[in-house]
Protein backbone atom coordinates (compact mmCIF):
# COMPACT_ATOMS: atom_id res chain seq x y z
CA UNK A 1 0.00 0.00 0.00
CA UNK A 2 1.09 3.33 -0.85
CA UNK A 3 0.23 6.85 0.80
CA UNK A 4 0.87 9.73 1.65
CA UNK A 5 1.44 11.78 5.11
CA UNK A 6 -1.92 12.78 7.01
CA UNK A 7 0.84 13.44 10.00
CA UNK A 8 1.28 16.27 11.98
CA UNK A 9 4.60 18.31 10.84
CA UNK A 10 7.21 20.07 12.84
CA UNK A 11 9.89 22.18 11.06
CA UNK A 12 13.77 22.66 12.69
CA UNK A 13 16.15 25.68 12.00
CA UNK A 14 18.84 23.36 10.36
CA UNK A 15 19.41 19.81 9.18
CA UNK A 16 19.30 16.83 11.40
CA UNK A 17 19.71 13.14 11.84
CA UNK A 18 18.33 11.85 15.14
CA UNK A 19 14.97 11.94 17.34
CA UNK A 20 14.15 10.04 20.30
CA UNK A 21 11.25 8.75 22.06
CA UNK A 22 11.38 10.46 25.82
CA UNK A 23 10.25 6.76 27.60
CA UNK A 24 10.93 8.48 31.11
CA UNK A 25 7.81 10.70 30.32
CA UNK A 26 4.77 8.47 31.90
CA UNK A 27 2.49 11.87 31.30
CA UNK A 28 3.30 13.05 27.23
CA UNK A 29 3.99 11.84 24.68
CA UNK A 30 7.38 13.40 23.73
CA UNK A 31 10.52 13.66 21.48
CA UNK A 32 14.18 15.01 21.37
CA UNK A 33 15.40 15.46 18.26
CA UNK A 34 19.17 17.61 17.80
CA UNK A 35 20.40 19.91 14.80
CA UNK A 36 23.49 18.86 12.35
CA UNK A 37 24.49 22.27 11.61
CA UNK A 38 28.01 23.13 11.08
CA UNK A 39 28.11 26.81 11.13
CA UNK A 40 25.27 27.48 13.67
CA UNK A 41 24.51 27.32 17.08
CA UNK A 42 23.03 23.70 17.04
CA UNK A 43 19.68 23.47 19.08
CA UNK A 44 17.91 20.07 20.79
CA UNK A 45 14.04 20.80 20.43
CA UNK A 46 11.98 18.85 23.05
CA UNK A 47 8.59 18.33 21.45
CA UNK A 48 4.98 17.12 22.72
CA UNK A 49 2.31 16.11 21.39
CA UNK A 50 -1.01 17.75 22.48
CA UNK A 51 -3.70 16.46 24.62
CA UNK A 52 -6.16 16.35 21.84
CA UNK A 53 -3.60 14.76 19.12
CA UNK A 54 -3.91 17.45 16.92
CA UNK A 55 -0.41 19.35 18.05
CA UNK A 56 2.90 18.98 18.18
CA UNK A 57 4.74 21.39 20.69
CA UNK A 58 8.13 23.24 21.42
CA UNK A 59 8.08 22.43 25.13
CA UNK A 60 11.79 23.18 25.48
CA UNK A 61 14.32 24.88 23.20
CA UNK A 62 18.14 24.31 24.36
CA UNK A 63 21.30 25.18 22.39
CA UNK A 64 23.80 22.71 22.22
CA UNK A 65 27.78 23.52 21.17
CA UNK A 66 28.31 20.80 18.26
CA UNK A 67 26.64 19.75 15.33
CA UNK A 68 24.54 16.31 16.88
CA UNK A 69 24.97 12.64 15.03
CA UNK A 70 23.19 10.70 17.87
CA UNK A 71 20.87 11.60 20.62
CA UNK A 72 19.50 8.81 23.13
CA UNK A 73 17.14 9.44 25.75
CA UNK A 74 18.19 8.40 29.32
CA UNK A 75 15.20 5.71 30.17
CA UNK A 76 14.48 7.04 33.83
CA UNK A 77 14.99 10.34 34.19
CA UNK A 78 13.30 12.43 31.29
CA UNK A 79 15.41 15.27 31.96
CA UNK A 80 18.38 13.41 30.97
CA UNK A 81 20.16 12.57 27.35
CA UNK A 82 23.42 11.48 25.76
CA UNK A 83 25.01 13.27 22.25
CA UNK A 84 27.42 12.32 20.02
CA UNK A 85 29.08 15.13 18.21
CA UNK A 86 31.72 16.55 15.58
CA UNK A 87 33.18 19.58 16.39
CA UNK A 88 34.32 19.65 12.81
CA UNK A 89 37.89 18.10 13.33
CA UNK A 90 36.67 15.40 15.93
CA UNK A 91 33.78 13.68 17.97
CA UNK A 92 33.05 13.78 21.28
CA UNK A 93 29.99 12.08 23.61
CA UNK A 94 28.47 14.07 26.56
CA UNK A 95 25.32 13.32 29.32
CA UNK A 96 23.40 16.40 29.48
CA UNK A 97 20.73 17.54 31.57
CA UNK A 98 17.92 19.58 30.41
CA UNK A 99 17.59 22.97 32.92
CA UNK A 100 14.50 23.95 34.72
CA UNK A 101 12.42 26.13 33.97
CA UNK A 102 12.49 25.75 30.53
CA UNK A 103 10.69 27.03 27.57
CA UNK A 104 10.36 27.73 23.82
CA UNK A 105 10.71 31.84 24.41
CA UNK A 106 14.70 31.56 24.83
CA UNK A 107 17.15 28.53 24.24
CA UNK A 108 18.46 27.63 27.29
CA UNK A 109 21.63 26.41 27.98
CA UNK A 110 21.81 22.72 29.09
CA UNK A 111 23.94 20.97 31.85
CA UNK A 112 26.51 18.92 31.05
CA UNK A 113 26.34 15.99 33.91
CA UNK A 114 29.55 14.06 32.03
CA UNK A 115 31.67 13.66 29.10
CA UNK A 116 32.38 10.39 27.63
CA UNK A 117 35.95 10.48 27.03
CA UNK A 118 37.67 7.46 26.63
CA UNK A 119 37.76 7.56 22.62
CA UNK A 120 39.81 8.90 20.52
CA UNK A 121 38.25 8.13 17.13
CA UNK A 122 34.94 8.76 15.56
CA UNK A 123 32.33 7.93 17.96
CA UNK A 124 29.07 6.52 16.63
CA UNK A 125 26.25 5.70 19.32
CA UNK A 126 25.80 5.61 23.00
CA UNK A 127 23.68 3.26 24.28
CA UNK A 128 21.18 2.99 27.55
CA UNK A 129 20.83 0.08 29.89
CA UNK A 130 17.40 -0.63 28.87
CA UNK A 131 16.47 -2.20 32.27
CA UNK A 132 15.20 0.10 35.36
CA UNK A 133 16.91 2.44 36.87
CA UNK A 134 20.10 1.28 35.65
CA UNK A 135 23.37 3.40 35.47
CA UNK A 136 24.91 1.67 33.11
CA UNK A 137 25.70 3.10 29.41
CA UNK A 138 27.71 1.64 26.19
CA UNK A 139 29.89 4.00 23.67
CA UNK A 140 30.84 2.62 20.48
CA UNK A 141 33.46 4.01 18.22
CA UNK A 142 35.14 2.54 14.87
CA UNK A 143 37.33 0.27 16.79
CA UNK A 144 35.76 -0.21 20.24
CA UNK A 145 33.66 -1.14 23.05
CA UNK A 146 33.07 1.29 26.19
CA UNK A 147 30.91 0.54 29.28
CA UNK A 148 30.28 3.15 31.47
CA UNK A 149 28.77 4.15 34.91
CA UNK A 150 26.84 7.14 35.03
CA UNK A 151 26.27 9.03 38.46
CA UNK A 152 24.31 11.98 37.54
CA UNK A 153 24.26 13.32 41.14
CA UNK A 154 28.47 13.90 41.16
CA UNK A 155 28.45 14.91 37.69
CA UNK A 156 30.49 11.67 36.85
CA UNK A 157 30.67 9.03 34.73
CA UNK A 158 33.43 5.99 35.18
CA UNK A 159 34.96 3.38 32.86
CA UNK A 160 34.39 0.26 33.80
CA UNK A 161 35.85 -1.74 31.08
CA UNK A 162 37.13 -0.90 27.76
CA UNK A 163 37.38 -3.57 25.29
CA UNK A 164 38.98 -3.23 20.57
CA UNK A 165 36.77 -5.06 18.15
CA UNK A 166 39.77 -5.36 16.38
CA UNK A 167 41.46 -3.72 13.35
CA UNK A 168 39.52 -5.91 11.02
CA UNK A 169 36.04 -4.71 12.08
CA UNK A 170 34.47 -1.10 11.77
CA UNK A 171 31.96 -0.65 14.07
CA UNK A 172 28.94 1.44 12.82
CA UNK A 173 26.80 1.00 15.75
CA UNK A 174 24.29 -1.10 18.21
CA UNK A 175 21.26 -1.85 20.25
CA UNK A 176 21.20 -2.95 23.64
CA UNK A 177 19.50 -6.53 24.05
CA UNK A 178 16.13 -5.34 26.84
CA UNK A 179 15.84 -9.36 27.31
CA UNK A 180 19.84 -9.76 28.12
CA UNK A 181 21.16 -6.75 30.05
CA UNK A 182 24.55 -8.37 29.86
CA UNK A 183 24.19 -8.66 26.00
CA UNK A 184 24.90 -5.96 22.91
CA UNK A 185 24.71 -6.14 19.79
CA UNK A 186 26.96 -3.96 17.49
CA UNK A 187 26.72 -3.42 13.43
CA UNK A 188 30.02 -3.34 11.83
CA UNK A 189 30.76 -3.66 7.98
CA UNK A 190 30.72 -7.04 7.30
CA UNK A 191 29.06 -8.64 10.37
CA UNK A 192 26.92 -8.46 13.16
CA UNK A 193 28.48 -8.77 16.78
CA UNK A 194 27.19 -9.87 19.84
CA UNK A 195 29.34 -8.76 22.96
CA UNK A 196 29.01 -10.13 26.60
CA UNK A 197 29.19 -7.02 28.63
CA UNK A 198 30.32 -8.91 31.94
CA UNK A 199 33.65 -9.89 29.82
CA UNK A 200 33.50 -7.43 27.21
CA UNK A 201 34.22 -10.39 24.80
CA UNK A 202 32.39 -11.08 21.22
CA UNK A 203 29.97 -14.30 21.69
CA UNK A 204 28.58 -14.81 18.26
CA UNK A 205 28.53 -12.92 14.99
CA UNK A 206 26.54 -12.90 12.10
CA UNK A 207 28.42 -12.68 8.92
CA UNK A 208 26.77 -9.97 6.83
CA UNK A 209 27.78 -7.08 4.76
CA UNK A 210 26.87 -3.36 4.92
CA UNK A 211 24.59 -3.58 7.72
CA UNK A 212 23.36 -0.09 8.67
CA UNK A 213 20.90 -0.51 11.95
CA UNK A 214 19.10 -3.55 14.22
CA UNK A 215 16.80 -3.21 16.33
CA UNK A 216 15.84 -6.20 18.80
CA UNK A 217 12.12 -7.02 19.24
CA UNK A 218 10.32 -6.40 23.02
CA UNK A 219 8.13 -8.80 22.57
CA UNK A 220 9.97 -11.80 21.14
CA UNK A 221 12.88 -12.58 23.11
CA UNK A 222 14.93 -14.24 20.55
CA UNK A 223 14.27 -12.32 17.34
CA UNK A 224 16.41 -9.12 16.14
CA UNK A 225 15.90 -7.26 12.74
CA UNK A 226 18.76 -5.57 11.40
CA UNK A 227 18.45 -3.22 8.37
CA UNK A 228 21.33 -3.64 5.52
CA UNK A 229 22.18 -0.71 2.34
CA UNK A 230 20.74 -2.67 0.06
CA UNK A 231 19.40 -5.99 0.53
CA UNK A 232 16.76 -5.15 2.66
CA UNK A 233 15.64 -6.41 6.51
CA UNK A 234 15.92 -8.88 7.89
CA UNK A 235 14.69 -11.26 10.68
CA UNK A 236 16.75 -13.41 12.72
CA UNK A 237 15.94 -16.13 15.23
CA UNK A 238 19.07 -15.77 17.66
CA UNK A 239 19.03 -19.24 18.58
CA UNK A 240 19.84 -20.17 14.66
CA UNK A 241 21.54 -17.77 12.86
CA UNK A 242 22.44 -19.09 10.06
CA UNK A 243 19.53 -17.76 7.40
CA UNK A 244 17.36 -14.88 8.14
CA UNK A 245 13.70 -16.11 9.09
CA UNK A 246 11.92 -13.64 6.93
CA UNK A 247 13.08 -10.99 4.35
CA UNK A 248 11.25 -7.59 3.85
CA UNK A 249 12.70 -5.97 0.37
CA UNK A 250 13.20 -2.31 2.13
CA UNK A 251 13.29 0.42 0.41
CA UNK A 252 14.38 1.84 -3.29
CA UNK A 253 17.75 3.27 -2.15
CA UNK A 254 19.95 2.48 1.15
CA UNK A 255 17.70 1.38 4.43
CA UNK A 256 18.98 3.67 6.51
CA UNK A 257 17.04 1.91 10.47
CA UNK A 258 14.18 -0.08 11.95
CA UNK A 259 12.47 0.10 14.99
CA UNK A 260 10.54 -3.01 16.33
CA UNK A 261 7.06 -1.37 17.95
CA UNK A 262 7.60 -1.92 21.64
CA UNK A 263 4.07 -2.96 21.92
CA UNK A 264 2.65 -5.18 18.25
CA UNK A 265 5.40 -7.60 17.90
CA UNK A 266 4.46 -7.58 14.09
CA UNK A 267 4.72 -4.37 13.30
CA UNK A 268 8.10 -2.83 12.35
CA UNK A 269 8.75 0.61 10.86
CA UNK A 270 12.34 1.18 8.26
CA UNK A 271 13.57 4.43 7.12
CA UNK A 272 15.57 5.31 3.61
CA UNK A 273 17.49 7.40 1.53
CA UNK A 274 14.55 6.92 -0.74
CA UNK A 275 12.47 9.86 1.19
CA UNK A 276 10.16 6.94 2.19
CA UNK A 277 9.03 5.96 6.18
CA UNK A 278 7.88 1.75 5.51
CA UNK A 279 5.37 0.40 7.92
CA UNK A 280 5.81 -3.64 7.57
CA UNK A 281 3.87 -6.90 9.09
CA UNK A 282 6.43 -9.84 9.93
CA UNK A 283 5.24 -12.34 11.96
CA UNK A 284 8.86 -12.83 13.77
CA UNK A 285 9.43 -16.19 14.48
CA UNK A 286 11.15 -19.04 13.42
CA UNK A 287 7.73 -20.72 12.34
CA UNK A 288 6.63 -17.57 10.51
CA UNK A 289 3.53 -18.10 12.07
CA UNK A 290 0.95 -15.57 11.80
CA UNK A 291 -1.57 -14.22 14.87
CA UNK A 292 -4.91 -12.67 14.41
CA UNK A 293 -7.33 -13.04 11.94
CA UNK A 294 -6.86 -14.93 8.44
CA UNK A 295 -7.13 -11.57 6.52
CA UNK A 296 -3.37 -10.75 8.33
CA UNK A 297 -2.37 -13.90 7.76
CA UNK A 298 -3.26 -13.25 3.91
CA UNK A 299 -1.85 -9.62 4.03
CA UNK A 300 1.60 -11.27 5.32
CA UNK A 301 1.88 -13.78 2.27
CA UNK A 302 1.00 -11.34 0.03
CA UNK A 303 2.75 -8.08 0.62
CA UNK A 304 3.91 -7.39 4.07
CA UNK A 305 4.35 -3.78 3.38
CA UNK A 306 1.29 -2.40 5.04
CA UNK A 307 2.21 1.31 4.25
CA UNK A 308 4.54 3.53 2.70
CA UNK A 309 4.67 6.94 4.31
CA UNK A 310 5.61 9.40 1.35
CA UNK A 311 5.18 12.75 2.28
CA UNK A 312 9.13 13.87 2.44
CA UNK A 313 11.84 15.91 0.16
CA UNK A 314 14.98 14.49 1.93
CA UNK A 315 16.34 11.46 2.98
CA UNK A 316 14.90 9.99 6.31
CA UNK A 317 17.52 9.37 8.82
CA UNK A 318 15.72 9.75 12.17
CA UNK A 319 12.91 6.86 13.61
CA UNK A 320 11.37 6.24 16.89
CA UNK A 321 7.87 4.68 18.11
CA UNK A 322 6.50 6.13 21.34
CA UNK A 323 6.87 3.68 24.37
CA UNK A 324 4.04 5.35 25.47
CA UNK A 325 1.39 5.46 22.38
CA UNK A 326 2.45 2.21 20.50
CA UNK A 327 0.29 3.31 17.98
CA UNK A 328 2.73 6.71 16.77
CA UNK A 329 5.50 7.21 15.91
CA UNK A 330 7.92 10.04 14.69
CA UNK A 331 10.40 10.84 12.17
CA UNK A 332 12.64 12.78 10.71
CA UNK A 333 13.95 14.22 7.81
CA UNK A 334 17.58 15.18 6.59
CA UNK A 335 15.54 18.86 5.80
CA UNK A 336 14.72 18.76 9.98
CA UNK A 337 10.97 17.89 9.29
CA UNK A 338 9.74 15.75 11.78
CA UNK A 339 6.29 13.98 10.82
CA UNK A 340 4.13 12.42 13.52
CA UNK A 341 2.25 9.47 12.50
CA UNK A 342 -0.45 6.95 13.94
CA UNK A 343 -0.65 3.44 13.03
CA UNK A 344 -4.20 2.87 14.46
CA UNK A 345 -5.94 1.85 11.25
CA UNK A 346 -2.77 -0.79 10.77
CA UNK A 347 -2.84 -2.47 14.15
CA UNK A 348 -3.06 -6.23 14.44
CA UNK A 349 -6.61 -7.51 16.22
CA UNK A 350 -6.08 -8.78 19.47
Amino acid sequence: MQGGSSGIGYGLKYQARCISDVKADRDHTSFLTGTLSLKEENEVHLLRLSSGGSELLCEGLFSHPNEIWDLASCPFDQRIFSTVFSTGDSFGAAIWQIPEPYGQSNSSTLECVASLDAHVGKINCVLWCPSGNSDKLVSMDEQNLVLWSLDSSKKSAEVLSKESAGMRHSLSGGAWNPHDVNSVAATSESSIQFWDLRTMKKVNSIERAHVRNVDYNLKREHILVSADDESGIHLWDLRKTNVPVQELPGHTHWTWAVRCNPEYEELILSVGTDSAVNLWFASASSENKTSGSPVEASRQRVNPLLNSYTDYEDSVYGLAWSSREPWIFASLSYDGRVVIESVKPFLPRR
